[in-house]
């Protein structure tokens, strides 16, 4: 039987909410292996002189525990 943990990261990116989940996927990846799924719970961004100046999600990464 596998057992499947979840956490919960915040990322940001001044490029794009793809960009975002790109890096909380590639800073996850770093200390935790067999990422199965990753969810976007929330996205936001940042304003500033009528712009947006960063992107920013709440991603929920599953991964496989190993026995």
């Amino acid at each position: 039987m596998s057992i499947v943990k979840v956490i919960e990261v915040i990322a940001t990116s001044t490029i794009g909410f793809d960009d975002a989940t790109k890096n909380a996927l590639k800073e996850a990846s770093k200390s935790i292996k067999n990422i199965k799924s990753i969810y976007i719970k929330e996205m936001t961004a940042k304003v500033g002189n009528n712009e947006i100046v960063s992107f920013g999600v709440n991603a929920k990464i599953s991964f496989v525990v190993e026995h």
